[in-house]
């Protein structure tokens, strides 16, 4: 008895070694995307087209389908966001659809344990909710199935859906301002260094708003931190936002010789920009 139990170990040692693995068909994904101070993170299966038609064939029109393959496709953000005016906390959905010829409806669902499309199991109860979107046709053709982002900013982005010649194109917003307006009042209160009243002041900037707020924090920083070409690459954006185009070229200048002491390239030639470009304002707004 013991040479037999000894013998099936071996054979089923044998069978256990033997076993390799297999690339999977359709591979697996993720990506992150950081949209303000929002990260979102997808994960999915990528099937390729492999010479079939897609939708309304491979993937049938009025059918639920798992946006990929395999285990179905998952849609995680760390803060809440919005898509289409609908309110997303922050958690882990699965990601489905229910393509048709005209138009798409994308779920965001709250179940994430159905393996595939879970059809058998799926039940509308538990979406986050469904929105309609109309498909745009690639003139390029995707041949793996690809989640990606693009038109990002601080405060939106699309996360588009692209295979054969069809995109799926889903706007989503992120409330990045009322976040950011709550760090900088904190940083500021709180022992605020040079760098912290410029981070403030460029996030101003690029937001186009409160610039005469970010002309004091500007000072500040300069005053703690000395000159740097940053802080005056900004300062005289923000001056330019005034339509002080003296002082904004002034600042330009500046910025300008800063840059060429350390080499900066890239600044100089975008400083010498802004000044021939201020040089034309200033001149029409005295005419």
């Amino acid at each position: 008895m013991k040479a037999l139990n000894f013998i099936l170990i071996i054979l089923c040692s044998a069978v256990l070694t033997a076993q390799i693995e297999i690339p999977k068909a359709s591979p697996f994904s993720k990506v992150e995307q950081d949209v303000g101070l929002t990260k979102i993170t997808v994960t999915y299966s990528r099937p390729g087209a492999k010479g079939r038609k897609i939708f309304g064939d491979l993937v049938p029109y009025g059918r639920i389908w798992r946006v990929g393959a395999n285990e179905s496709t998952k849609f995680t953000v760390d803060s809440d966001i919005s898509v289409m005016d609908n309110n997303l906390p922050r958690g882990t959905y699965a990601l489905y659809a229910f393509p048709y010829e005209d138009y798409w409806e994308v779920v965001f669902h709250k179940n994430t344990e159905h393996w595939g499309d879970g059809r058998k199991a799926y039940d509308p109860a538990d979406d986050a909710f469904r929105i309609r979107i109309n498909p745009v046709n690639n003139s390029d053709y995707q041949e793996n199935f690809l989640i990606t982002f693009d038109e990002i900013d601080h405060n939106s982005c699309n996360m588009l859906w692209i295979w054969e010649n069809t995109i799926i194109s889903i706007p989503i917003a992120v409330d990045t301002d009322s976040k950011m307006m709550e760090e900088i009042a904190t940083g500021i209160k709180e022992n605020p260094t040079a760098q912290t009243y410029y981070e403030a002041a460029r996030y101003l900037q690029e937001q186009g708003k409160l610039y005469t707020q970010a002309l004091l924090y500007l000072n500040k920083a300069i005053e703690i931190g000395g000159d740097t070409y940053y802080f005056y690459r900004v300062k005289s954006m923000v001056e330019a936002a005034l339509e002080d185009y003296g002082s904004a070229i002034n600042s330009a200048q500046k910025s300008l010789e800063l840059a060429q002491k350390e080499d900066k390239d890239e600044f100089v030639r975008m400083n010498e920009q802004n000044i021939s470009l201020w040089r034309e304002k200033q001149v029409k707004s005295k005419q």
